[in-house]
């Protein structure tokens, strides 16, 4: 038996990334713009930033765009997305929409998708409505991935067995998040960069932040065509981008002098941003921060009698 051909994605992304490639080298003016299209704000039920200090790290890490996606819902990513153009960024709004097989990004819409509903529906949803759909730490189960066989696939890449029904045209995906910033291991991430590479996907990464220290640890670099500075990127030219595959992951675990900047740099900025912003908040986030601490230790405390009393039970 032959080698198995390409699917049309991947033909297709193969030609076009040689026609962009031609047409660069033509003459035609680019600029590549760094983004980071996963990060979590203080409207996530388990983030934790407000969405100025969010913004103003970002542009002062050296990113040019920052996708709030929080999940199921999109009031402070739309808030963010107006207010970006004031840090010298590219406005782009998201979500982390919870389908029925997993969780799904959702860039570029201006509207929260249903949620529950199927992943080939969302997809389609989000299409309708000028977006991007980015799968996110795919394949994780333990944080919402979407399984491999509810990814949906070209017919011709179905027939091959990666999906079930394999019936009729479906709408793809435009994007795999191959380099997810918080896996603790590089299984996952490298398993989801065959996985785009098979079919054909552009791979992004995102650092999938909750906290302000971990935006930007990864981040994607986008070749957008046709501009010649960074100012006159729109956010219309990022998703064109993406659904272009002119992408490059960036981030393999940031090198220690790197995070180390990251840290020292969102101190510095979360204790500054919450002096401007006066007593009230500060003292609200001393609240919140002592509450975490007391359930963290709680945690702590209950691992700690669990594997003493395992212990135990060897000498029993």
């Amino acid at each position: 038996m032959g080698p198995r051909p390409p699917s049309p994605r991947l033909r297709a992304h193969h030609i076009g990334s040689l026609y962009s490639l031609g047409r660069l080298r033509g003459g035609v003016s680019s600029v590549t713009v760094r983004i980071d299209p996963h990060v979590h704000s203080e409207d996530s039920y388990d983030g934790h930033e407000p969405v100025e200090l969010i913004l103003e790290h970002a542009a002062d890490i050296g990113l040019d765009a920052v996708v709030i996606t929080d999940h199921d819902t999109m009031g402070e990513s739309k808030r963010a997305a107006e207010l970006a153009p004031e840090y010298g960024l590219v406005g782009i709004p998201g979500v982390e929409v919870s389908t029925a097989d997993g969780h799904l990004l959702a860039i570029g819409v201006d509207r929260m998708p249903p949620r529950g509903e199927s992943y080939a529906a969302t997809v389609s949803w989000i299409h309708d409505r000028g977006g991007v759909a980015v799968v996110p730490h795919p394949f994780q189960r333990s944080r919402h991935g979407v399984r491999r066989r509810n990814i949906p696939l070209p017919r011709s890449d179905a027939d091959e067995g990666d999906r079930s029904d394999g019936a009729g045209e479906v709408d793809e995906v435009d994007a795999i998040e191959v380099f997810n910033a918080w896996l603790f291991t590089g299984y996952r991430n490298r398993r989801a960069r065959r996985f785009a590479a098979l079919h054909g996907y552009p791979g992004v990464a995102a650092s999938d932040a909750h906290h302000l220290n971990y935006v930007g640890r990864a981040f994607t670099e986008l070749t957008v065509r046709g501009r010649s500075s960074v100012d006159a990127v729109t956010a219309e030219d990022v998703l064109a981008a993406i659904r272009e595959g002119t992408t490059s992951a960036s981030g393999k675990r940031a090198p220690v002098p790197m995070a180390a900047r990251h840290y020292l740099i969102a101190a510095g900025r979360k204790s500054g941003y919450y002096a401007r912003t006066g007593a009230v908040r500060g003292a609200t986030a001393a609240a919140r921060a002592a509450v975490e601490a007391v359930s963290m230790t709680r945690v702590g405390l209950s691992q700690g009698v669990h594997r003493f009393g395992r212990a135990l039970s060897w000498f029993r």
